[in-house]
């Protein structure tokens, strides 16, 4: 969870989240450094008033600051692309989710268990229970099972919608008459919690996600209910 004054990103859950984690400090870093050595050479030239004439033109000091940025730029860019393939990677999933975003809920096929499916509509006032939490929780959580490679399907009844959340490192979009899916790992239990991050009409931001991650024998449990 995270709170209105909180100034980093939600704890992970996920192997790709502490990645997204590690790739944003990495990159910070190096735009610390970049801001720090401008603001040098910036607050020196403000106190000289002389300038040097060999950075006038100066084919040394042209040649250094091209290949300097494109080192910097190769630091980012490997990183980033090592981690665009591993959010893509669909690693033999051994649970597939459908979810379909409709105006102004979310609904979801477990069909990997005599397809059954349930709609998942955000908490009303009358609902709340003291651990509730406010424009974040639903009537119907969706449990997954820790430890299990996870593939979720997303699409969409009407408009484009977006299944988001951050504490996986997760955001998929949810387009009509398209199937995008997406592989996530949960690595812990508990409830994690996500919102629709695609402006999708006036009740875009009344339709919350939550994961409830439960063992996979607690799973097997809630998946019989339905049997």
């Amino acid at each position: 969870m995270t709170s209105w004054n909180k100034m980093f990103t939600q704890d992970s859950c996920s192997p790709i989240m502490e990645q997204l984690m590690f790739f944003h400090d990495h990159t910070l870093m190096i735009i610390l450094m970049i801001t720090m050595l401008v603001s040098f050479f910036m607050a020196s030239l403000f106190k000289n008033k002389f300038y040097n004439r060999y950075l006038l033109e100066g084919q040394k000091i042209e040649l250094i600051w091209t290949i300097l940025p494109a080192i910097t730029l190769i630091f980012i860019a490997l990183p980033s692309l090592r981690l665009l393939y591993l959010i893509d990677e669909i690693n033999n999933p051994l649970i597939s989710i459908k979810s379909i975003g409709h105006q102004w809920y979310w609904s979801y096929e477990y069909s990997d268990f005599k397809n059954f499916e349930f709609d998942s509509y955000m908490s009303t006032l009358s609902d709340f229970k003291p651990f509730s939490f406010r424009l974040l929780d639903v009537d119907n959580r969706s449990p997954l099972p820790f430890n299990s490679q996870i593939r979720m399907i997303a699409t969409s009844a009407d408009v484009i919608h977006s299944w988001t959340i951050p504490s996986l490192g997760v955001k998929i979009d949810a387009t009509p008459g398209r199937l995008n899916q997406i592989s996530f790992f949960l690595n812990r239990s508990g409830l994690f919690f996500g919102q629709c991050s695609e402006i999708c009409g006036a009740n875009h931001s009344f339709m919350p996600i939550v994961i409830e991650s439960i063992s996979p024998k607690n799973f097997m449990k809630w998946v019989n209910k339905f049997s």
